[in-house]
């Protein structure tokens, strides 16, 4: 019996796949196993194509509850339950690394905005300074919003995606990603109000 194999000392020796069993029936002892297991090479993984260790925790994060999530949909026939999580945590990192590239490309396209807007011929060193301290503040600030605004944020102005996108790409309602989005702008507003001379 699967849960049998929970109940005894011996779980360190129950394969993988049981692992999964167990954990679609909502075992949290089996999915502690598994990522005792497993988490280091999923890291190593991760971070050969991350390069930032507090992504790299939150991508490792994402697998393990995502493997809680869709257990129940694994199959032995699609490969070892590792292999599995491996090819979980390349994609979950691309995507994050992308989501960073996107990012960064969409903030040297503001600044740049900025200054040609605001910027005489000649170069203005004090002014670079200050756009520079203004980047770092508006990107500490978005990191610092709760996760799922800062998601619905990050989505919106750096990849581009309509609400309806977002709600496809989070699987969250329509009104739950326009509420979010809604709250994580009004934050940065509040946050950037004191610093809107400066630009």
């Amino acid at each position: 019996m699967i849960g049998a194999t929970l109940d005894q000392p011996g779980i360190g020796s129950v394969p993988d796949e049981v692992l999964m069993k167990d954990i679609s029936l909502r075992r949290h002892e089996a999915l502690n196993e598994l990522y005792g297991r497993h988490s280091k090479r999923l890291r190593a993984t991760i971070d050969g194509v991350v390069h930032e260790e507090s992504e790299a925790d939150d991508v490792l994060q994402e697998i393990f509850l995502q493997v809680w999530e869709e257990a129940g949909r694994y199959s032995s026939k699609a490969g070892k339950p590792l292999g599995w999580m491996v090819t979980i945590a390349r994609r979950r990192a691309i995507d994050r690394l992308r989501r960073r590239q996107a990012y960064s490309r969409a903030r040297e396209r503001y600044e740049q905005r900025v200054m040609q807007g605001s910027q005489t011929p000649r170069r203005d060193a004090a002014r670079l300074l200050v756009l520079n301290d203004l980047r770092n503040f508006l990107k500490k600030n978005i990191r610092a919003l709760p996760r799922f605004q800062r998601e619905a944020v990050e989505l919106s102005f750096f990849m581009g995606l309509s609400h309806r996108e977002i709600a496809a790409a989070t699987g969250a309602p329509l009104g739950t990603v326009k509420t979010r989005l809604e709250l994580g702008l009004q934050k940065l507003t509040h946050a950037l109000r004191p610093l809107r001379h400066k630009v």
